[in-house]
């Protein structure tokens, strides 16, 4: 494809070779001539002087110098190089097409129904009652069970389970291994000590545009509905426990965990291995980062860190002195001992005077 094509096609400002023929994308490390790559990291800004691909996606601030023995390094100018590079995989790589139709071995229910243009799998089961919209594609291995509403454009990977009643929006898609209304953790103690398995009556519900990576677990609730809103994104082995909700465009980073009843507002960030205590709010736009552990309510646009988690600019600076604290404690103790000689020449001194 033509750089000018392009640019064009992007809405990018060129600059260079517009008739340079561009055959695919790397990253800025490996990229090789012919290929297109994308600064998004301030870090790797060096590796602009001598990265052999023949165009990168750059801002339009940022500097673009070579190496005096480097070829030449087309610019494709946007606010937003990496939305750039994810729009240009499109171009250049086509997922897997599935063709409608059901595979043999798939088990389907007599009152389960299936919308147009939609492919059912190897070894897929569809339970009773369940409704699957258009253009739906289950992989292999997947199990809907009773009940369940799906809608279009639905994309199931291999070994997905969505459990009894859950209702799914469009263009959902589960990666390998999700599971959406499992149990939620739900347990009253007894006299003798054991413990009463509470039912789990309320569906899982996920909002249209939502994603769900391999392995991650969003628990069905006690009661009510656990719900995970518009366009959110939940990485590798996250939990959310039940009755939690997730607001819009919401990002759950991997091995993020979310006890019982918590509420996280839209737009928020939770970095990896970062959790929650249950029945807990977290307004708009708050970035939790990793390995923090939230103890309470947290108000909107906060960063926090740390475990139990603080305001970040406290952080920083508790982490700092912590990394001086060797230095700190020897000082101490220098200024210890000089104390105690101070106070023995003041009992010698006086011992004298008397």
């Amino acid at each position: 494809m033509k750089l000018s094509q392009l640019a064009e096609t992007l809405a990018c400002r060129l600059e260079g070779d517009p008739q340079l023929e561009i055959t695919g994308i790397a990253g800025i490390e490996h990229a090789q001539p012919g290929q297109l790559t994308f600064l998004a990291n301030r870090r790797y800004a060096p590796q602009l002087k001598s990265t052999r691909a023949s165009a990168v996606f750059i801002e339009e601030r940022v500097n673009l110098t070579r190496d005096p023995d480097a070829p030449p390094l087309a610019a494709l100018r946007t606010p937003n190089p990496y939305l750039a590079f994810a729009k240009a995989l499109e171009i250049f790589y086509q997922p897997p097409a599935y063709k409608p139709g059901i595979h043999p071995t798939a088990v389907i229910a007599r009152t389960a129904r299936i919308g147009e243009h939609a492919h059912i799998g190897p070894y897929c089961f569809v339970d009773e009652n369940v409704e699957i919209g258009a253009r739906a594609v289950l992989h292999s291995f997947v199990s809907v069970y009773a009940g369940a509403k799906i809608g279009d454009h639905f994309f199931a990977h291999a070994h997905t389970i969505v459990r009894e009643d859950c209702r799914i929006g469009h263009r959902v898609i589960l990666q390998n291994g999700a599971v959406i209304g499992s149990d939620g953790f739900g347990f009253a103690k007894q006299k003798d000590g054991s413990w009463f398995k509470i039912v789990q009556s309320g569906p899982a519900v996920l909002e249209d545009d939502v994603e769900i990576q391999a392995n991650s677990c969003i628990d069905r609730a006690t009661i009510g509905e656990t719900r995970i809103g518009r366009g959110a994104k939940l990485d590798d082995l996250v939990l959310v426990g039940h009755a939690s909700k997730i607001g819009a465009h919401t990002l759950l980073c991997g091995q993020v965990g979310l006890a019982g009843s918590t509420i996280v507002g839209d737009n928020c960030i939770f970095a990896g291995q970062a959790a929650s205590s249950g029945h807990l709010k977290v307004g708009n736009g708050v970035i939790v980062t990793a390995q923090s552990g939230l103890p309470g309510d947290v108000e909107p646009g906060s960063i926090r860190s740390g475990s139990p988690a603080i305001d970040n600019r406290l952080w920083l600076k508790v982490t700092a002195a912590l990394n001086r604290l060797p230095e700190l404690q020897k000082r101490v103790n220098q200024l210890e001992r000089e104390l105690d000689l101070l106070k023995t020449g003041t009992r010698r001194a006086l011992s004298s005077d008397e």
